[in-house]
């Protein structure tokens, strides 16, 4: 009987230790798995990118073809919303270089300011990629732009109007809807439309106001105006005046603002047919006002930079230089086109 029980005790003992053997090796086994698995992980190249805000269908379609072409490319994105804030941003890169990424892009809001933080991204060996607008920095602190080239876009609005204008007589009075104060891209898009219209004694610049490419200040602007016509008498249904001066053409640097503009007209069931209206973007909505006659020239800024951005990030990577500047192709849609070739935009 004692020896009986002493062999089932023996053989308890086995299983016990079977099992716990059996344990282990498993979860070594889990242990290099999950090692492995980090050591791939690791291996993945990390994007730290910082975007302005989503103010507008153009904003959020950029900041969509970024990450959609980051998962096309393997790789991971850590992302911020400044939500229009450059305080925002500086953070935001500054917990980007604390994260030790492989890559910082970020879209300014404005051009200047960034030195310090730009620096220390340097001396923390983390090479940072400037994206859609441009800054006033030492380009030693910085690998390269990546976005439009402004003043381009600026004198193709030109060249629509010179042309359009061609048989005009003079003055023909322009006023301009601006974007974001001290942002590179409203230097350029004015800097590029004034270089070409201003070599024609014509045209005047009446007013140049600030909408910061918002749509709610593209209607606050036309509402402004609108309500200082009613008060002075000059309301027309088929017209604006500024400070008494008929408007003749609107150049505005941004279709937010610009759907703002034509949203404040039907409001108010103002119908502009004689004044010439530039917009620059092409969202949807703007080729379709252009479509129905709402507007006569839409210039493209493109919003598709993922693919791009994503080969500089890897060439970075891999210890390449990438060009100083490199632009995105853009075009111009006119109420000239053939609108039976428009294809979707997608935003």
């Amino acid at each position: 009987m004692k020896s009986a029980i002493k062999k089932i005790q023996f053989i308890s003992l086995m299983v016990f230790l079977t099992a716990v053997v059996f344990l282990l090796l498993l979860i070594t086994c889990n242990k290099k798995d999950s090692e492995k698995s980090e050591v791939e992980n690791s291996d993945r190249l990390i994007l730290g990118f910082s975007q302005i805000g989503s103010e507008s269908a153009w904003r959020s379609r950029n900041t969509q073809s970024i990450f959609e072409a980051a998962k096309d490319s393997g790789i991971q994105i850590l992302f911020d919303d400044a939500q229009q804030k450059q305080e925002n941003q500086l953070k935001a890169i500054r917990s980007f270089i604390v994260y030790q990424v492989d890559v910082i892009a970020f879209v300014p809001i404005v051009e200047d300011g960034w030195d310090n933080v730009l620096t220390e991204a340097k001396e923390a060996g983390i090479p940072v990629i400037v994206v859609d607008r441009q800054i006033n920095a030492d380009e030693s602190l910085y690998a390269g732009f990546l976005g439009e080239d402004g003043l381009e876009e600026g004198r193709r609005a030109a060249r629509f109007l010179v042309d359009k204008c061609a048989d005009m007589q003079g003055p023909i009075k322009i006023f301009e809807l601006s974007g974001t104060e001290n942002s590179s891209v409203v230097r350029e898009r004015s800097n590029g439309f004034r270089e070409l219209i201003f070599q024609h004694s014509k045209f005047e610049i009446i007013h140049s106001e600030d909408g910061d490419f918002l749509k709610s200040r593209g209607k606050e602007i036309a509402e402004k105006l609108i309500q200082a016509n009613i008060d002075s008498g000059n309301q027309e249904n088929d017209a604006l005046y500024f400070e008494g001066r008929r408007i003749d053409v609107i150049y505005s640097h941004n279709d937010s603002m610009t759907l703002g503009l034509l949203e404040s007209f039907a409001n108010y069931g103002i119908n502009p047919a004689d004044s010439i209206i530039i917009s620059i973007d092409a969202e949807q909505n703007s080729i379709d006002a252009l479509v129905a006659g709402k507007l006569d020239c839409v210039v493209e800024c493109n919003p598709n930079l993922g693919p791009m951005l994503m080969t500089l990030v890897k060439q970075i990577h891999e210890g390449k230089e990438i060009p100083r500047t490199t632009y995105n192709e853009e075009t111009i849609f006119t109420e000239n086109d053939d609108f039976s070739l428009y294809t979707p935009r997608g935003y």
